[in-house]
């Protein structure tokens, strides 16, 4: 990790369908957003969906964003993320286990300005979260997506960034709130 936790190992728990973003891609997509935000993040809120091994939610915090909301299906998973967030003192970052699309639901009032979704492949998953994630964006948000093909996500989201490691496509959306 950059930022204030740099050097912290993160433990990786034996969970289907989990792939810990390497460390490469995970610098590639630290550095798009320093250059789109201006390098600040500490106004920023953000969610991990598929959290997983918490790598890049941890970053977020790591950098000083304001709020960092994971979310994780995997019992060991959370409980590993929650020893890691102890560990650190990350005040910033809150976890919930459950569901993707449940906690979707349950944060209807919430608004994120970056939405991280590291999902199983082969799952469908992204296709089921487009219109579901429309209503917790913050104007001007921008969403990271791994996928095991490349994106083409539909109107109103917009490829900002795109690029490949091995076998995963990742990317940088921007969501257009006035697309139609």
């Amino acid at each position: 990790m950059g930022g204030q936790y740099r050097r912290t190992p993160i433990a990786v728990v034996d969970a289907p369908g989990l792939r810990p973003t390497p460390d490469r891609v995970r610098e590639t997509l630290f550095n798009w957003l320093a250059h789109f935000w201006e390098g600040r993040f500490d106004d920023k809120r953000v969610l991990d969906l598929f959290a997983g091994s918490g790598a890049l939610g941890f970053e977020a915090a790591s950098r000083g964003a304001a709020h960092v909301q994971m979310v994780e299906r995997d019992r060991a998973a959370v409980a590993a993320l929650r020893a890691l967030r102890d560990r650190l003192k990350a005040g910033a970052v809150r976890i919930h286990a459950g569901d993707a699309l449940d906690a979707l639901e349950r944060m209807a009032a919430d608004r994120y300005d970056l939405v991280l979704l590291d999902p199983p492949f082969g799952q469908d998953w992204l296709d089921r979260l487009w219109q579901p994630l429309q209503g917790i964006l913050a104007p001007g948000a921008l969403i990271y997506a791994e996928a095991e093909s490349p994106l083409r996500p539909p109107v109103p989201f917009e490829v900002l960034r795109q690029d490949r490691a091995g076998a995963v496509h990742y990317h940088l959306l921007a969501w257009r709130s006035g697309a139609a």
